[in-house]
């Protein structure tokens, strides 16, 4: 899966190298990072490793192939009473 993490502020050099599988764009006063992780351990570790080097994490977007986000599978469903 795609993904796009926008955190506060700009990156350095040697934060961004911390995250070799996302590219990092500025956009205003954040920094997006966006790029394919393999699961959700990944996505879980850059996470984990954003929050070892004290970044603010603003937003999390998975992104699909038609750019829109899917509804979790169990959404909608109600539980049995």
């Amino acid at each position: 899966m795609r993904y796009q993490i926008r955190v506060r502020g700009g990156l350095g050099r040697t934060i961004r190298a911390a995250f070799p599988a996302l590219r990092a764009q500025r956009q205003g006063q954040d920094t997006v990072l966006t790029g394919t992780l393999p699961d959700q351990a990944a996505l879980y570790g850059a996470l984990a490793q954003l929050e070892a080097l004290g970044l603010e994490l603003l937003e999390v977007r998975r992104e699909s192939p038609d750019s829109v986000t899917p509804p979790h599978p169990e959404a909608g469903e109600a539980e049995p009473s």
